[in-house]
């Protein structure tokens, strides 16, 4: 091995961590040091708050804080808080408000809330014999045994909405699951739906010990493999959308409203049947959905899993967006599930999270689905309203111009005369170098 492991980095100080990372790993460098502590806070305490949501933490990493305004959700406008480094992301998304908010704006429609977990589990027993004693004994002693740990859920509207009993033997010898769907009302509630798993399993081993269903030898076969909520949530599920007639269409590329409606539901339909369009396509979508996510003290890996598990929910991974011209009618929307919280987590400790919460009118975890559907439904529009008329690279690439100049060390008056060069043309990393360099020599 080129360097020695560490036995208790967790327990070190944090510039004890930071010593041997830059001794053992950066030639001692003091330059790394510095890089590191120019992120922390200069509030000793609000820099101990951010240490303390993760393990380790040696400093901060920033990411843009960008707002997207003009945002017409549901008859309320809003300006939406977006956490993302991509460069125009923000704008994209402002671009499509602003296009749809003389046209009604974004109507959302929350279709279900439902939220799943499982207790997975090995039991050699005969299937119908299992679900006669789940039908008629162990599905009621599930639920009162949770009585405890559902109980403020339940006061505040939540709790556990069903559990059923899962055969998968003829895709695993002896698998069974036990399946449970919860309402988490405005929590996400992962902490809830594992901890009522975690029961599950004890109750399920406890009632087959002391049934009389069961011979000692099947008894004995029963293993608890996991407790453990599912990311994948198909019935937590919202729907958001924008319409007007075809001839409202107009575009300031040139391109008549017909044309534009025509190529852009071709667009879609690409993505709906082709999966290497798809996947590009949905990443653009959960370019708006992730930076909302993030803003908001949400988890976006879990946003992704469950987006594109569901995209590909029929065997094939299709487009997470849809489009029809009927009746002269122009329709974009988007069916998303998300579980999302708006209570515990970061939500109650990140000030930025509280920013972000309080500009959106402190809304209900519903209604944060809404707002999170309706940005990626918009980045999607931008998206693809720029690749079926002028091209991608034209409005990605002035929003990158900046990004190239900044690793090239330019003035602000350098940066001034680009803006101005790069206004009737293409930008491309090539042409900037060269503009660059012509404008240096003089």
């Amino acid at each position: 091995m080129n360097h020695k492991p560490i036995e208790g980095f967790s327990k070190l100080p944090k510039q004890g961590k930071i010593d041997w990372l830059v001794n053992e790993y950066l030639e001692g460098n003091q330059e790394y040091q510095n890089i590191l502590k120019q992120y922390w806070n200069e509030n000793a305490d609000l820099q101990k708050l951010h240490e303390e949501f993760s393990e380790n933490t040696i400093s901060n990493f920033y990411m843009p804080y960008g707002i997207a305004p003009n945002f017409l959700i549901d008859g309320k406008l809003l300006a939406l808080p977006m956490a993302v480094e991509e460069s125009s992301v923000v704008a994209a998304a402002s671009k499509a408000a602003k296009f749809w908010i003389d046209k009604g704006g974004f109507k959302t429609t929350i279709i279900n809330t439902e939220k799943l977990g499982h207790t997975h589990f090995m039991f050699s027993v005969e299937p119908h014999k299992l679900l006669h004693f789940f039908n008629f004994s162990l599905k009621k002693k599930l639920l009162e045994s949770t009585e405890e740990i559902t109980a403020n859920m339940r006061k505040r509207g939540g709790g556990i909405l069903n559990i059923s009993l899962v055969d998968k033997t003829a895709e695993m010898p002896n698998y069974y699951q036990l399946k449970a769907s919860f309402d988490t009302v405005d929590s996400m509630g992962a902490n809830f739906i594992n901890s009522c798993l975690e029961q599950f399993g004890k109750t399920l081993r406890q009632e087959v010990a002391t049934s009389e269903d069961f011979t000692q030898e099947e008894k004995n076969s029963l293993q608890i493999v996991m407790n453990i909520l599912s990311n994948f949530t198909p019935d937590c599920i919202v729907r958001a959308e924008v319409s007007c007639k075809m001839e409202d269409l107009k575009d300031d590329s040139g391109i008549s409203p017909e044309e534009f409606a025509s190529k852009f539901k071709q667009a879609v339909t690409i993505a709906e049947i082709e999966p290497y369009r798809a996947t590009t396509h949905n990443k653009g979508v959960m370019n708006g959905v992730d930076a909302v996510v993030i803003a908001t003290g949400n988890d976006f890996r879990a946003t992704e899993a469950c987006a594109h598990a569901y995209a590909a929910r029929d065997g094939q991974y299709r487009s997470l967006t849809h489009c029809t011209t009927d009746n002269g009618v122009f329709r974009f929307w988007i069916d998303l599930p998300i579980s999302v919280g708006v209570v515990g987590g970061l939500t109650n400790l990140h000030p930025l999270v509280k920013f972000s919460l309080a500009l959106l009118g402190k809304p209900s975890a519903q209604e944060l689905m809404s707002i999170l559907a309706v940005s990626g439904l918009a980045q999607n529009f931008a998206a693809l309203r720029s690749l079926v008329t002028t091209g991608i690279q034209k409005g990605h690439m002035k929003m990158h111009l900046l990004n190239i100049l900044n690793q090239l060390g330019a003035t602000e008056e350098e940066k001034q005369h680009f803006v101005t060069y790069f206004k009737d043309k293409t930008v491309s990393h090539h042409e900037v170098i060269n503009e660059f360099n012509r404008m240096r020599e003089k």
